[in-house]
């Protein structure tokens, strides 16, 4: 079967390397070495959470619980969510009260919106729906409707109440979609709460973006591979090593489907409508924060390889790998003087 008969997921090759050590962590932590992992389903994609001590396991459960929560706060799927309510009222202009969770990570979404001037956007739900990248048979809309979608496309439309924890979409038709960052925020949720109960070592996981608590047990960075564009069979093109950090990545070979021979990406320009046209492949964001993470790799995909790594550069404790159509790698200035965290395939 040709690729270009369908969409196809592609995410972050994760390598652990778990040497034999005895820990002296504190709090939840075990002096077993044992690396415990469990797999959840959850926002459309796989939630792997990894720890050490089979007596912790209980916590990945709950960690799940968690998951659960916030899926019920976010998803634009189910109808009694947040997301869903505003997306709702969007047809009347109503106020909707939210969480303080889903306001925060709405208001959050709109300092990057911001930042970025439109680049990043999380009012493409109308015409990301339009696209259909994860339909059994996606293909191109006609230019008239990608034209007509295209004007509920405005994050300036999303009117935020501070003092009454309400949100108002301002543009009748206007869909929110935060996947471009939620997935981000809960992992930092998820590390908030597993820290709360003392546990010092491990990592998170959903779908790809990699969120890392400290070191490993014996005081060493974790390994992670990042993935080769279009690779098969979890091919890596560099190695990072890495500690207390999120690794996070975007790029046109996680959703994407072929008409006429020419690839269509799920990343779209918010200025045409149609998906990002520059020489990138993928993008991948270090920072402290899942949060900035995420939405910094979609935001330095769409912006391209110059301008996004300008961004970069001006963000403290933040650095990126760029990695453009010829498979060349472009570093920012902190992993280029760092030579110990990345090491580039040949």
């Amino acid at each position: 079967m040709r690729q270009d008969q369908k969409f196809s997921f592609r995410f972050l090759f994760l390598i652990i390397l778990i040497p034999i050590f005895s820990i002296s962590g504190c709090g939840k932590n075990s002096n077993s070495n044992t690396a415990i992992s469990d797999t959840g389903f959850y926002f459309d994609t796989a939630v792997t959470i990894t720890l050490y001590g089979e007596e912790n396991k209980q916590y990945i459960a709950q960690a799940f619980e968690l998951c659960e929560y916030y899926e019920n706060l976010f998803s634009k799927s189910i109808p009694t969510s947040d997301v869903s309510k505003i997306n709702e009222n969007s047809k009347s202009g109503i106020p909707v009260a939210v969480a303080d969770d889903t306001f925060r990570l709405i208001q959050k979404s709109m300092e990057y919106a911001e930042l970025s001037h439109g680049a990043f956007d999380i009012t493409t739900g109308a015409l990301s729906a339009l696209w259909d990248f994860t339909g059994e048979h996606p293909k191109v809309p006609t230019e008239t409707m990608i034209s007509e979608y295209l004007r509920t496309v405005d994050y300036r439309t999303v009117s935020l109440d501070v003092n009454n924890k309400t949100v108002m979409l301002m543009n009748q038709g206007t869909i929110l979609d935060l996947g471009g960052i939620v997935k981000g925020f809960i992992a930092d949720r998820l590390k908030d709460y597993l820290k709360s109960l003392g546990i010092q070592n491990g990592i998170i996981n959903l779908g790809g973006n990699i969120l890392l608590l400290h070191e490993k047990p014996d005081g060493s960075p974790y390994n992670i591979g990042l993935q080769k564009p279009f690779g098969t069979g979890g091919e890596t093109i560099a190695t990072l090593q890495l500690a207390d950090k999120s690794i996070v990545s975007s790029g046109i070979y996680e959703r994407f489907f072929y008409e006429n021979d020419k690839l269509y990406h799920h990343i779209l320009d918010t200025a045409t409508g149609y998906p990002v046209a520059n020489d990138l492949l993928g993008v991948t964001i270090i920072s402290d924060c899942s949060t900035d993470g995420d939405a910094l790799s979609t935001t330095c995909f769409t912006l391209g390889p110059e301008e996004g790594l300008a961004l970069i550069e001006s963000l403290p404790r933040t650095e990126a790998v760029f990695i453009t159509s010829d498979y060349r790698l472009t570093l920012s200035s902190g992993l280029k003087k760092a030579d110990n965290i990345i090491t580039l395939k040949e």
